[in-house]
């Protein structure tokens, strides 16, 4: 298995569970403690996790989207809540639209009008969230369960038959030089399938999410239509980015 397949599942585990030992990684990924202890070693420069005694646990998650501690959640549900608001704008009776799987698009969700509207969607939470309003016409994919959404080969090849007109994607990191990233491999081809199935793409992401970059890219940022963002965003952050090409919005 070469680094960074076992990277990505180290990462797996760890949004899974938190925490992990050395000998749980090892165990799982057939490895010497030895190899481990490199790996955890070389994630922790990424600034992805932080190695304690005998195993790792995940590091800066109100920084990178993990919701994991109450204090963070709650810290940055204001940011999440102000950004879902500005994406409403781009929303119109009639539109068909993709909802990423994430927090921020779930804040979106929880957001929207009760009116015709078709949303395709592989979030768990975001599917419970719009079941009940009978004006917007569900659309899920399938998949097997990975986490809080639906992934899987034939999710992607659904989402290729499909016109979307507004495509609202989440991010983990949001970098000048690699651009939209996340942690693992095993949304990818589902995200590309939205984004290149979507007449026009929003990311939608808090401000916290700039200038990180997790393990993989799915996209380029000039695949995003704009960017958009809470006012809690950096001036000259939102201006390097625009120097770029790239519209932000907050």
């Amino acid at each position: 298995m070469n680094p960074l397949r076992r990277y990505e599942i180290i990462m797996e585990m760890l949004l899974e569970r938190k925490e992990v030992t050395v000998n749980e990684l090892s165990d799982r990924l057939a490895v010497t403690g030895k190899t481990i202890r490199e790996d955890l070693a070389k994630l922790e420069e990424k600034g992805l996790l932080l190695r304690v005694h005998g195993g790792a646990m995940l590091a800066h998650g109100e920084q990178l989207g993990l919701l994991s501690a109450k204090g963070p959640a709650l810290t940055r549900q204001a940011e999440k809540a102000e950004a879902a608001e500005r994406a409403l704008n781009y929303i119109e009776p009639g539109d068909i639209i993709a909802l990423d799987g994430g927090s921020t698009t779930l804040e979106i969700a929880r957001r929207l009008d009760n009116m015709p509207l078709t949303v395709v969607t592989n979030d768990l939470n975001i599917i419970s969230e719009l079941v009940r309003r009978d004006e917007i016409r569900l659309v899920v994919p399938g998949g097997s369960r990975v986490r809080n959404m639906l992934a899987g080969p034939e999710a992607p090849s659904y989402i290729r038959t499909l016109n979307i007109k507004k495509a609202f994607i989440s991010s983990t990191g949001v970098h000048l030089q690699h651009g939209f990233t996340i942690y693992t491999n095993d949304l990818i081809a589902y995200k590309r399938a939205i984004i290149e199935s979507s007449a026009t793409v929003y990311a939608v992401v808090d401000h916290y999410k700039f200038g990180q970059s997790a393990l993989r890219t799915f996209a380029g940022l000039t695949e995003a239509a704009r960017i958009i963002t809470d006012s809690g965003c950096d001036p000259e952050a939102a201006a390097a980015f625009r120097a770029a090409g790239i519209e932000v919005e907050y």
